[in-house]
């Protein structure tokens, strides 16, 4: 019998093979992705120590105040725009963007081009 792994265990998976690959550091820090099935999230990190920079998600305030649903290719925007706008004000403007084992397209498409035109470099 063919037992097939589950979505989630094969994103987890790639996610891993693409850690091996990508880091951040405090010059260029890594910009995660992660999606759940309500929202949606965005972090700047520093892994050489350990530190979250910055984020950002829809479950803010000010981010959801703008958006009419929390998982949708236009809350994804807000999230761009929103880390974007919190990394220029901590003076990061080059990062390593890391796609957290998802495909680049739809939501994830969204958020990066969304971070790209507010201001960040990937």
């Amino acid at each position: 019998m063919i037992r097939k792994p589950s979505r989630a265990d094969a994103r987890v998976k790639r996610h891993y093979r693409l850690r091996n690959k990508i880091s951040g550091t405090a010059a260029k820090p890594r910009l995660a992705v992660f999606r759940s099935n309500k929202h949606i999230y965005a972090q700047i990190i520093d892994d050489t120590v350990g530190n979250t920079l910055c984020a950002a998600s829809t479950m803010e305030a000010d981010v959801k105040a703008k958006i009419e649903h929390t998982n949708d290719v236009e809350a994804a925007k807000a999230v761009g725009e929103a880390v974007a706008k919190k990394a220029a004000a901590k003076g990061i403007t080059t990062v390593v963007f890391d796609r957290g084992g998802y495909i680049y397209q739809g939501k994830v498409q969204a958020l990066a081009e969304a971070a790209r035109e507010a201001g960040l470099q990937f």
